[in-house]
C-alpha cells in the first residue's frame, strides 16, 4: 500500500470516528426528541436503498441495465414474498453471475 493510499484510510477511519462521536457527544446521552429519533430511524433503510439502486442502475457515469439489475430485481421479488436476506443474496449473486456467464 502506497503512502497515499495508507493516509487516505486513515483519514477515512478518522473521519468516520468524528461522525459517529458527533451525536452521543451533542446530547450527551439525553434521548432524541420524537420526531428526530423517527427520521433517524429511516435512515438507513433509506440509504442503503440509495446504494442499491445506484449499484444496480449505474454504469459508471451512465445509467445501465444488466446482469446486476435482474439480479437485485428478482432478489428483490424474493424479499417481498418473505425470503431471509441470505436468501435474497444468494439469488442476486447466482441470477448476476448466470446472466454474465450466458453473455
Amino acid at each position: 500500500m502506497t503512502s497515499e493510499a495508507a493516509l487516505l484510510v486513515l483519514a477515512c477511519a478518522l473521519s468516520t470516528a468524528a461522525v459517529k462521536a458527533a451525536g452521543p457527544i451533542a446530547f450527551g446521552g439525553r434521548p432524541l426528541p420524537g420526531p428526530v429519533a423517527a427520521v433517524v430511524g429511516l435512515l438507513a433503510p433509506a440509504l442503503l436503498a440509495a446504494l442499491v439502486v445506484t449499484q444496480a442502475l449505474a454504469d459508471g457515469q451512465r445509467l445501465a441495465i444488466g446482469p446486476d439489475t435482474a439480479g437485485v430485481a428478482l432478489a428483490g421479488i424474493g424479499a417481498w414474498k418473505g425470503a431471509s436476506v441470505i436468501v435474497c443474496v444468494l439469488i442476486a449473486g447466482a441470477v448476476t453471475a448466470l446472466l454474465r456467464l450466458l453473455a
